[in-house]
């Protein structure tokens, strides 16, 4: 409610606004020309009072007659149709394979009869197992071939190494590394998704206050205006879809890497033919069908109240509530391209992936702790310099 000027404080500057209010500071005297509040009300249909909304009951309620109109605020999600398509999927990778398990980051790479591994194409790790293909797990339905060559990889490598900052000069000369093209697991969903939202949508609104305060030993008069918010229940609804949701169902590669490692056109992907892995590897998934749909929903959930957040009308919200209802699912299993390069420096492995599509990389380096601190000397004597010429500059 506006403050009614005649009736300010005259012994200080007035109450402190509340987390609903901000203030703008006038220093002249003004009229109060500030346009009312937008009407909004909601009028009972009994009775024409108007209603309020009570969060206890979830409802907008009416005091002098009693009734309610329920809005609806329930949480959640509801996945109407099962993951049981996999029942139905093809199995193995149609070719014979050997695969080998790291027992430090858990991925299992399966590689061609012939070939040997002693060390994880993801983490460096020696401690790897051979052990029996899974030939129960799902087929990949679709992959986009390998389109980087090692030569390639190897001069993306080396001009990402030249072009990193504050790292030791000896890693720009760092020659031997291990570079392996690797299929990588992952899963893909569809889905329509009905979300069902409610909030309180608040409506900036200004009112004048008048206030005394003491200038120069002087009392004054002075005005300010402080901004409130009048909060409104609304609710709504919205129907989306989407498309490729991209889960990776890999546990050996390193998930910041992956994320930061870029998008793949999944325009190229090609039916799954097991002669695209003869000479490569390829990592069976160990995050499986419905666990990576878990993922996928996370991320279709903090999409829809993003989304349902933009649907609120007003200026801004509370008490946002979304209610999704997730339908008619689907799903591939696809395989796609990683360079996994390690190398060792300072007795430590670090790895680096590029996107065996798009050539992109990413990876972990390790930082020169002297040349950090040489930057940070350099940042407080240059401030320190700045500091003294603004002393001594006259006036």
């Amino acid at each position: 409610m506006a403050r009614d000027p005649q009736h300010a404080d005259r012994d200080g500057p007035g109450p402190t606004p509340g987390p609903d209010e901000a203030i703008e500071e006038v220093v002249r005297e003004v009229e109060d020309d500030t346009p009312a509040s937008p009407d909004l009300q909601f009028l009972c249909e009994n009775c024409g009072a108007e209603m309020r909304w009570d969060p206890d009951a979830d409802a907008l309620h009416c005091d002098y007659c009693g009734h309610d109109v329920p809005v609806p605020r329930a949480e959640g999600t509801i996945v109407e149709r099962p993951l049981t398509e996999a029942d139905a999927a093809a199995r193995g990778l149609g070719i014979e394979r050997r695969s080998v398990r790291c027992n430090t980051c858990g991925a299992t790479i399966s590689l061609d009869p012939g070939v040997t591994s002693d060390v994880c194409v993801y983490c460096g790790s020696p401690a790897v197992l051979e052990q029996d293909a899974n030939r129960n797990a799902i087929r990949p339905e679709s992959l986009i071939p390998i389109d980087i060559a090692r030569d390639d990889v190897e001069r993306a490598f080396r001009k990402w190494i030249r072009g990193l900052w504050l790292r030791p000069n000896a890693l720009k000369k760092q020659k031997k590394f291990n570079a392996v093209g690797v299929y990588t697991p992952f899963w893909t969903y569809d889905c329509r998704v009905h979300s069902e939202w409610s909030a309180d949508a608040g409506y900036y609104y200004w009112v004048t206050q008048t206030y005394w305060t003491t200038v120069n030993g002087r009392r004054t008069m002075r005005t300010r205006r402080v901004r409130k918010v009048r909060w409104v229940p609304k609710w709504g609804n919205r129907n989306d879809a989407y498309n490729d949701i991209l889960i990776a169902a890999s546990r050996g590669v390193p998930g910041d890497l992956i994320e930061r490692l870029g998008g793949f056109d999944l325009h190229a992907l090609v039916p799954y033919r097991p002669e695209y892995l003869a000479g490569w590897r390829a990592e069976e998934y160990s995050i499986d069908l419905a666990a990576g749909f878990d993922r996928a929903r996370s991320i279709i959930e903090a999409e829809q109240q993003s989304r349902c957040a933009g649907d609120v009308p007003g200026d801004t919200y509370r008490f946002l509530r979304v209610a999704n209802t997730i339908s008619d699912v689907r799903w591939k299993h696809v395989l796609l391209p990683v360079w996994s390069l390690q190398y060792r420096f300072a007795g430590k492995v670090y790895t680096v992936l590029v996107n065996g599509q798009t050539g992109a990389i990413v990876g972990r380096a390790p930082y020169s702790w002297v040349k950090i601190t040489l930057l940070v000397l350099a940042i407080l004597a240059f401030g320190g310099a700045i500091a003294a010429l603004a002393m001594l500059r006259p006036g």
